[in-house]
């Protein structure tokens, strides 16, 4: 997918409806051919191909776009903060354990990239962690003959005195995540705050629009997302997550009296 279609994307979902699956339409025959002649319907249709939107209405004065649940959190980065924060924990650790050769590297790096993107730590050598069930890796090696000398994944608690928190700290980079978190918040900060009566601000709030989605994927994607129980002191994700939807219901209004320029 395009940069731009992934950015309107991203502004359908904070900027146009407070609902969780907004819609937007178009309001008049002038704001069709500006839609038009900015490219905005025709990266609308690549979404809707994708699946992102659904689309309603034949006719230009009854097209309605809808964002689906895949268009949401696409946007969001693949994860909802909320309900990966409020996935309940039964107090057990499932670990993914594993001896690859040199000689199958390939592999290897592989399995490390597939176990980092769902939000796995590295706890030891070949030894990852996660609080969450191992229902996709399950259904991935169902009627696989794995050998357990190259692989397993085990469900434990700690049994020599260890705490959850230590194990939280030496699976993730916290203090790295938290740098991230830190440096978004700083682009939500800097916002701009005018209200938008012109394209050139347009153009300036979707810039701005754009370094906060880089900042935020920069730093979201380092998250393991943790149940509430085992966030460490001095979290910063959840303040970066209300801050980022305060900041784009805000940026809602300024959009709210905006009438494009005809150019």
């Amino acid at each position: 997918m395009k940069p731009k279609t992934e950015e309107l994307l991203n502004m359908l979902l904070w900027t146009l409806d407070k609902a969780m699956r907004p819609t937007f339409r178009n309001l008049d025959e002038s704001y069709e051919g500006w839609a038009y002649r900015k490219g905005v319907l025709r990266q609308a249709e690549t979404l809707a191909t994708h699946g992102y939107l659904e689309r309603r209405g034949r006719g230009p004065d009854e097209r309605v776009y809808r964002l689906t649940e895949q268009g949401r959190l696409h946007a969001l980065g693949g994860r909802d903060p909320d309900y990966e924060w409020s996935r309940p924990w039964d107090g057990r650790w499932r670990l993914v354990l594993f001896d690859i050769g040199e000689e199958q590297a390939v592999q290897r790096d592989r399995l490390r990239r597939y176990l980092r993107s769902r939000g796995f730590g590295y706890l030891q050598h070949s030894v990852w962690a996660s609080p969450h069930p191992l229902e996709k890796e399950n259904k991935v090696l169902q009627g696989v003959s794995a050998d357990v000398e190259s692989l397993i994944l085990l469900e434990a608690k700690p049994a020599a005195g260890e705490s959850d928190q230590e194990i939280v700290r030496g699976a993730w980079d916290f203090p790295a995540i938290n740098k991230r978190y830190k440096n978004h918040l700083a682009v939500l900060a800097a916002c701009p705050g005018k209200l938008v009566r012109s394209s050139a601000e347009a153009r300036k709030l979707h810039d701005w629009a754009r370094r906060e989605r880089a900042a935020w994927l920069h730093a979201v994607t380092a998250d393991p997302l943790l149940p509430r129980e085992l966030w460490p002191a001095g979290y910063l994700g959840s303040r970066a997550w209300q801050t980022r939807r305060k900041v784009f219901r805000a940026i809602g209004k300024l959009f709210a009296r905006f009438e494009p320029e005809e150019d």
